[in-house]
């Protein structure tokens, strides 16, 4: 009879979620699952609703980054409009984009994982929080909430409002950027540009004692997929999807979004309520593929800006092919934000961002949409068919973290194998297990929802059923 070991709620996450080791009647982990525990139900609660009502409606789906279901969702619309948005709403939606890149990213490395990177995993639970960091390093903390902050008011400066904003409409955004609003960001720039390398710099000499969590942090050989421009380059808004293997060979390039059904399958396990997305030609579970910022750094030929590109560089000698490590997502999300801030700089400083034209008008032309972003977790994608009123009639939603799912529960048998041996239970082997799902940053209010909250009880549990071991948070 086999034991399990369970670990719920995980902390430090955007969500509700536990993860099940399953062990022999050895006392050797044989296998992992990492059960979201909550039930999404948005493809359902839109059906019927017009289709004009998806990107305000849909962006509800979490308080994280409705910016990115925002997003997707309109381009979506923008195909059932059958419109050309102008170029300007096109830019001022990726520049709020960024924004949702930048403050996302932030909440990930200074609130959630820093407290296991400064503290240690060891460090006890009640004080291995941000609020202790605050304490200890206080300008840590405050550069880590000026980061948030920052993008957070890019995202209230175009679109009025920071949380669930309703400015990006079917057809582009409802109002043009006001002089004022770019000239506030823009005087920002230099100071948060300096902050994000500096940090980017402080990870980089530390990484030497993080080696031991590299090497065991979901660590393995996978597809990467992520979208790029037609010149290869970091995409997070528009372009062609690009997979590579695990030795850096391209295996797909340039794929549209609208054919996502021909290349990414969904799986479906009883013990969890998110799908299992896997690339079709391999088959579930062999074509296992990672997203986000990782997979993102892995797949581009280049950044497109100079200081995100020198960074890359350095990013790629950590490996001779693509970056293995889920470790090192934290890495990578530190040059993302470097970037992001580039680029709203790049974008902010032409001329035309300032242009009234910022909305295509048109009625119901087409029946089906797809709509694909790279959200912060990676990619997002949002496909509605509608009925000739242009009621929602089905919907289907795939979200970045279920594009990790698979990668997620390896992940966690692989440091389960290496650190659970002789059945010995304590809270800092179980956090760096939960450490493992913290790098890849899941978005479980994305990806799931339901009402109220768990405690976490951990029993090890013998093959007759007796409790031997229980550890209670």
């Amino acid at each position: 009879m086999e034991q399990r070991i369970v670990i719920e709620p995980i902390t430090r996450i955007e969500g509700h979620a536990r993860i099940s080791l399953l062990l022999d009647c050895n006392g050797a982990v044989h296998d992992a699952h990492f059960q979201v525990t909550q039930v999404r139900g948005f493809e359902q609660f839109i059906v019927g609703r017009p289709f004009f009502e998806m990107p305000a409606l849909t962006a509800r789906t979490c308080g994280i980054c409705p910016v990115s279901h925002a997003l997707a969702s309109a381009k979506a619309c923008d195909q059932l409009l059958a419109v050309a948005i102008p170029p300007t709403a096109k830019n001022l939606r990726r520049i709020l984009n960024f924004g949702q890149i930048i403050q996302s990213h932030a909440l990930s490395f200074f609130y959630l994982a820093a407290p296991d990177l400064l503290l240690g995993m060891d460090h006890p639970p009640e004080t291995r929080n941000f609020f202790n960091i605050a304490k200890i390093e206080p300008q840590f903390a405050r550069d880590g909430i000026r980061l948030r902050q920052f993008g957070q008011q890019v995202i209230e400066r175009l679109a009025g409002r920071r949380i669930h904003p309703t400015w990006v409409v079917p057809g582009g955004v409802n109002a043009p950027l006001q002089q004022t609003a770019r000239d506030a960001i823009l005087s920002e720039i230099p100071e948060i540009k300096a902050l994000a390398a500096n940090h980017l710099v402080r990870l980089k000499q530390s990484l030497e004692q993080y080696e031991e969590y590299i090497r065991i942090f979901a660590r393995f050989p996978s597809l990467f997929l992520g979208l790029t421009d037609k010149a290869g380059r970091l995409e997070y808004y528009d372009g062609g999807v690009r997979i590579i293997d695990a030795q850096g060979a391209a295996v797909a390039d340039g794929l549209a979004a609208g054919d996502y059904q021909t290349y990414i399958g969904e799986a479906v396990e009883p013990w969890t309520f998110l799908k299992f997305p896997y690339y079709k030609p391999l088959g579930y579970p062999g074509g296992m593929y990672r997203v986000g910022p990782l997979a993102r750094l892995n797949i581009a030929a280049a950044c497109g800006t100079e200081l995100a590109d020198r960074e890359l560089t350095a990013f790629r000698s950590l490996d001779a092919g693509p970056v293995s490590s889920s470790f090192h997502y934290h890495y990578a999300r530190l040059i993302e934000m470097l970037h992001a801030v580039e680029m709203i700089e790049l974008l902010l400083t032409d001329p035309t961002i300032l242009d009234p034209h910022v909305r295509a008008e048109a009625g119901l032309n087409n029946r089906e949409g797809v709509g694909m972003t790279e959200a912060p977790r990676g990619v997002l994608i949002h496909h509605y068919k509608v009925d000739e009123d242009g009621l929602i009639e089905w919907a289907n939603l795939i979200i970045a973290t279920g594009h990790n799912n698979l990668a997620m529960n390896k992940g966690i048998l692989q440091a389960a194998q290496h650190y659970l041996t002789g059945g010995r239970l304590h809270e800092g082997l179980l956090n760096r297990i939960e450490a493992v799902i913290r790098a890849f940053d899941p978005c479980l209010a994305c990806s799931t929802h339901a009402v109220g909250a768990m405690p976490l009880v951990v029993e090890l549990v013998a093959p007759d059923g007796e409790i031997v071991a229980q550890i209670c948070r």
